[in-house]
């Protein structure tokens, strides 16, 4: 089924999801646009990265819908989805840490199978232009590298597929400040240059504030605010995370 969403990329409508009989999510809704910067917000544990690995596919929806580009992919698999433009980068970075560099970037590439994808498929220029230090070690083994360069290498191997829309869980967790702006000035050309939509969960409220237009608090497996970060103080929204 397609619904009309001009401009959408992904609308979830009262998406509810669950790891065997334990529900955690309930009704989930929002949309994002072509774009569009949004963080989700909350205590660990309340629910912030199952609602990524739903809308990847990784998780079975118990209830609710998922549209992509007004298409409805509830059913669909992970690697579909990834196919469709939608990328991942996992909280804990998740490397294939015996293959070098280079290697994990190509094993991004398989996302370019894509229906109507015509380009040429091999690691864009932009992925050495955004993390340099990315071509200094693209013959070393990524289970070598220092967490910062292989969150670097996870987010290029992201990138490798030319997602529209790029998830990310907790991007700057374990990483020294240098490393963390650098992955911010990184996203905002991606989101500027590229136009690729990014939602990020993060604890880090002062990175999600500089970062997103948007945002979304969780409690208990529900959204229980959003808004947007030019209007909201960011300690109001912190009172409501460490509730």
């Amino acid at each position: 089924m397609a619904v009309e969403m001009p401009n959408q990329l992904l609308n979830l409508r009262t998406v509810s999801t669950a790891y065997g009989k334990g529900q955690v999510l309930w009704e989930i809704a929002f949309d994002l646009d072509k774009g569009d910067a949004a963080t989700i917000l909350g205590r660990n544990g309340v629910g912030k990265t199952t609602l990524l690995k739903t809308i990847m596919g990784q998780l079975p929806v118990l209830g609710g819908h998922i549209y992509w580009h007004g298409d409805e992919v509830t059913a669909m698999k992970a690697h579909q989805r990834s196919r469709a433009g939608i990328g991942f980068v996992p909280q804990g970075r998740h490397v294939f840490p015996h293959l070098t560099v280079r290697e994990n970037l190509e094993v991004g590439l398989s996302a370019l199978a894509r229906k109507g994808f015509s380009g040429p498929r091999k690691i864009p220029d932009m992925v050495f232009e955004l993390f340099p230090k990315l071509t200094q070690i693209a013959d070393r083994k990524a289970g070598v590298l220092s967490g910062g360069e292989q969150q670097q290498l996870a987010i290029g191997r992201a990138l490798a597929g030319q997602p529209e829309l790029l998830l990310l869980d907790e991007p700057t967790e374990g990483i020294q400040p240098n490393i963390v702006q650098q992955i911010e000035d990184a996203l905002m050309r991606v989101r500027k240059e590229l136009g690729v939509a990014i939602l990020i969960v993060e604890q880090n409220l002062d990175f999600a504030w500089s970062f997103a237009d948007r945002f979304f608090v969780m409690q208990r497996g529900r959204i229980i605010k959003e808004g947007r970060t030019d209007t909201s103080p960011a300690d109001e929204v912190a009172s409501l995370i460490h509730v």
